[in-house]
């Protein structure tokens, strides 16, 4: 007797892509925010590098372009089809991975602004 399939979207969808926006989301209440600022910024990090996998994930989904992703890659392509969304991914590709990512950087609003960013691309790049 088989087990009945279970009707699971593949790794590198949109969904795929919000479900790692909601994880980053639970990285930051692990951060602990007090006032303007986050505590630990190893849960900060983490919320940044999840976020920017997210919009990876998303843009990997719109754009099958070959080889590893590569910010380059999609920056080249961006550029050609639309210079607002450019903006935007440069924006959130300093936000996420630079500033929380890299540096941790335990500003509040840095972190709604790398959500806004995020959540802004993962839309963009989703299927109409």
């Amino acid at each position: 007797m088989t087990s009945p399939k279970k009707n699971k979207e593949p790794l590198g969808t949109y969904a795929e892509a919000l479900r790692y926006v909601e994880n980053a989301k639970e990285c930051l209440v692990k951060a602990r925010k007090e006032g303007r600022f986050y505590d630990d910024p190893k849960y900060v990090r983490m919320a940044g590098n999840t976020l920017w996998n997210a919009v990876m994930i998303a843009l990997a989904t719109r754009y099958r372009l070959k080889g590893r992703p590569d910010i380059n890659k999609y920056r080249e392509v961006i550029a050609r089809e639309n210079r607002t969304r450019l903006k935007q991914l440069n924006a959130a590709y300093t936000a996420c991975h630079l500033n929380m990512g890299y540096d941790g950087d335990l500003r509040v609003t840095n972190a709604k602004d790398a959500l806004d960013l995020s959540r802004e691309l993962i839309e963009w790049a989703a299927p109409q």
